[in-house]
């Protein structure tokens, strides 16, 4: 069945804005997004280590991972393939062959909409993988599916060219084009934060954190 292919590549914003969330905690972020973006029901399944990229996004059908392997052809270096798997639990999509592909590839990780599988490899790795389940039973490779469209995960539509970061409190993503002010107001919060607990530590701590 058909793949249908809206773009070989996705936009990037400059290297160093994406750079500058490599050190911003996903939990902050959300605080500056209004807490409402961020991809519910995905765990880390990987050793440890930030995901930071773009989204190159896959959307198929429940269980097969023809596109996946299509969009594999195409992903390069600061790329975060991005799986709408519909949530299925039932098939894992990916598992440590293609964790080797996307690793050759230079792509910066997965987050998977679905279940993978091999997941003693992807524990014993650092190349970041976001996935709701796992399972032993392999995928369906018939199609259909697109690439480079936007796609839900995990109640988070994201889109190709988003932002992507994931740490071990979970995923979140958010449009290039504000991400310059979001990095700013990330970096107050951060700042603010580190206050607080100095305070804390030096027993001078006011009650203020409640109240921001």
């Amino acid at each position: 069945m058909t793949i249908t292919i809206a773009g070989n590549s996705v936009p990037k914003p400059p290297a160093d804005i994406i750079e500058g969330f490599r050190n911003a905690p996903t939990s902050i972020i959300s605080d500056n997004l209004a807490r409402l973006p961020g991809a519910v029901g995905l765990k880390p399944y990987h050793r440890g280590g930030k995901l930071v990229g773009t989204a190159f996004t896959v959307r198929t059908r429940a269980g097969d991972n023809l596109a996946i392997h299509r969009a594999l052809e195409l992903v390069g270096p600061g790329d975060v393939i991005v799986v709408d798997g519909g949530g299925d639990e039932t098939r894992a999509l990916v598992g440590e062959i293609m964790k080797n592909i996307a690793q050759w590839r230079k792509a910066e990780g997965y987050v998977i909409d679905g279940a993978i599988r091999d997941v003693a490899a992807f524990a014993a790795d650092d190349f970041p993988c976001f996935a709701r389940a796992v399972i032993h039973r392999g995928p369906y490779k018939n199609g259909p599916g697109e690439i480079n469209v936007p796609v839900t995960i995990g109640g988070s539509v994201i889109s190709p060219g988003d932002i992507v970061v994931g740490d071990e409190d979970g995923v979140v993503s958010f449009s290039a084009a504000g991400a310059a002010a979001l990095l700013e107001a990330v970096r107050a919060q951060i700042m603010r934060e580190e206050e607080t607990l100095k305070a804390i530590r030096e027993g001078r701590y006011q009650g203020s954190y409640g109240k921001s």
